[in-house]
């Protein structure tokens, strides 16, 4: 079982608080949907718990290890990042990108294993990305280029998955095919921990919410006691209505008058 446990996390810019005291305790099976309005500290605090970015005050701990004592290959073989916005600079076919999620367990010599090769399909079958295997990922749109880092993430097959914003720029089709997908990996025992705008997708897929507010938690639980009018306010400042059941979940909002 993977646990993954943030204690009393602050980041500061000069005078300003990015995050402050902020706790999270997390582990296999979970499907955190990280909400906030902008700037509310939602990508810093995931670059905190992938170990991309030591806080000023507090700690991550993975398994009972600090996350800053773990290498860096240690810790790619065990968790994955993907970043908001990725890009791709190198005119590489999707087939390759997608194959350099597996650089931690590639050997250091030689060519990419033919071993590998049902993985990386996999990969790219789940994301739907098999026509583009051989196109140049400079080339793809902005949401191909999106499900080809998710294939990049996931081909891997890490224990934790930290995922900045991964249906961003994504048809509705691939939205929701992403966070259901994001779902299964929990359901499969993974850890799985995405900040996500859109909140009826976290509302339907999420397990669990944890709202940011000015750097500050918000609101951690279960989803349909945490995602409530109350808290979107808080966190939002907009009014809202939250409806249905669990797995149905659908939220509207408007501007307060």
């Amino acid at each position: 079982m993977s646990v993954l446990n943030a204690s009393k996390i602050c980041v500061r810019r000069g005078a300003r608080a990015i995050l402050d005291d902020v706790s999270l305790h997390a582990e296999s099976g979970d499907f955190v949907a990280v909400i906030g309005a902008n700037g509310a500290g939602k990508s810093t605090l995931l670059s905190v718990l992938a170990g991309l970015l030591k806080p000023d005050s507090g700690s991550v701990m993975l398994e009972g290890v600090s996350i800053r004592a773990l290498s860096g290959m240690q810790l790619a073989r065990r968790r994955a990042y993907l970043p908001q916005n990725p890009r791709c600079e190198w005119p590489i076919s999707v087939e390759r990108l997608v194959a350099l999620g597996l650089t931690p367990t590639l050997p250091a010599l030689g060519g990419l294993p033919a071993s590998f090769a049902p993985k990386i399909n996999q990969a790219m079958q789940a994301c739907d990305l098999l026509d583009h295997r051989a196109q140049a990922a400079t080339t793809l749109s902005g949401g191909e280029l999106a499900r080809a880092m998710l294939a990049r993430a996931l081909v891997a097959d890490p224990d934790v998955l930290i995922v900045d914003e991964p249906t961003a720029g994504l048809d509705p089709k691939h939205a929701l095919d992403t966070a259901r997908r994001l779902r299964l990996l929990a359901q499969s025992g993974k850890l799985v921990i995405a900040s996500l705008h859109d909140l009826t997708l976290a509302g339907r897929f999420a397990s669990r919410i944890f709202a940011l507010s000015n750097g500050r938690v918000a609101g951690d639980g279960t989803t349909l006691s945490t995602l409530t009018p109350a808290l979107i306010r808080a966190a939002f400042e907009v009014d809202a209505c939250v409806s249905g059941t669990p797995g149905s979940v659908y939220v509207d909002y408007v501007l307060p008058p």
